[in-house]
């Protein structure tokens, strides 16, 4: 993924710059660049990366672990250190980084770092049909997918989308043992269920029946 939006936060403009151009000649086409907090905060904010290159020890006063901690949405960290402090890396770990990177910069790693990163965010999203339009949907967004006919509803938070498919056709496609079939007409997310007896599981509010058939444990 090419077009992948990238945010460099990084205070010294020549490992900013230098950084920018491996992945220019990797053809990456999408990457901005902050050399502050106050940049770094407004390209979050408008930019919407969804990869941060963020430097630890942005401006000298370890500011790239506070911005971590409130970055856009499901953005992916990687952190850029210049020295190794076991309670400043501790501290660091805490905001749950995608990996971490020591200078100086090494084109194999950086390019290394993000393509993992990619191939996660991958692996968790689906991307359906909308209409005219194409939907990237994260995996961790769905509560539930209920078959009707030859078409499944896919249940978010706030949104439901309806797309030709059927459900085990969508439990192929994905791969994960977070989606379990609990029902004929069922899917439900594993990590969403809130609450279950013997005869349903119950996504917040929403019950949902259980198969006798099927052997189902939270």
């Amino acid at each position: 993924m090419l077009n992948t939006k990238i945010l460099i936060v990084e205070d010294e403009v020549l490992i900013a710059d230098y950084i920018a151009e491996l992945l220019e000649e990797e053809k990456f086409t999408t990457i901005k660049l902050a050399h502050d907090e106050d940049e770094a905060k407004f390209l979050m904010d408008s930019f919407l990366p969804e990869i941060i290159l963020m430097d630890i020890n942005l401006n000298g006063l370890n500011a790239g672990i506070e911005l971590a901690k409130n970055k856009n949405g499901k953005a992916k960290v990687i952190f850029l250190t210049g020295q190794y402090d076991y309670k400043l890396m501790n501290d660091a770990l805490q905001t749950n980084p995608d990996s971490y990177l020591t200078k100086p910069i090494k084109k194999q790693d950086v390019i290394a770092a993000i393509n993992l990163v990619i191939i996660k965010q991958k692996a968790n999203f689906i991307t359906i049909k909308d209409g005219y339009d194409e939907v990237k949907i994260s995996l961790d967004d769905i509560l539930f997918i209920k078959s009707d006919a030859n078409y499944i509803d896919i249940q978010l938070l706030n949104k439901k989308y309806t797309t030709r498919q059927s459900l085990d056709a969508f439990l192929e496609e994905i791969q994960s043992d977070n989606f379990k079939k609990v029902h004929r007409s069922y899917i439900v997310n594993r990590s969403k269920i809130t609450k279950k007896n013997s005869t349903s599981v119950f996504v917040n509010e929403i019950e949902i029946p259980l198969s006798r058939k099927l052997d189902f444990e939270l």
